[in-house]
């Protein structure tokens, strides 16, 4: 099955930016409805940014807008969400999450992803 696996979180400071990574074994991500996700702590899980398999994207979270970008390498197989102009308040985990064949469209909605990365940690502080 898929493998997903995200890198590139750490401590970054106020005004920073950052590229988060996605890399996929097992799946083309590029043939897929893929979403970056956050959870920060004591909160619920959010969508961030979704790009479907035919490009298009969507920013869902209102506090990133403006500041997010979402791609796709298709010869690295990897999935990236670029952030620029960082806040304390994205301090949180990042997931990246890819939906079903049939998930043809962008969705915010959690559970209509299937695979899931382990994660990767997001703390910003000066």
């Amino acid at each position: 099955q898929p493998h997903l696996v995200e890198s590139g979180g750490g401590l970054v400071q106020p005004g920073g930016s950052l590229r988060l990574s996605c890399a996929a074994s097992k799946v083309t991500l590029e043939d897929y409805t893929v979403t970056w996700f956050r959870q920060a702590p004591g909160q619920e899980r959010e969508a961030i940014s979704c790009r479907t398999r035919t490009g298009h994207t969507v920013i869902y979270a209102d506090s990133v807008k403006g500041r997010a970008t979402i791609s796709v390498d298709s010869t690295e197989n990897t999935l990236y969400l670029e952030m620029n102009s960082l806040k304390r308040e994205d301090t949180a985990d990042y997931y990246c999450a890819q939906g079903p064949k049939g998930l043809l469209w962008c969705t915010d909605d959690a559970s209509e992803y299937t695979y899931w990365g382990q994660g990767t940690r997001v703390t910003v502080s000066s």
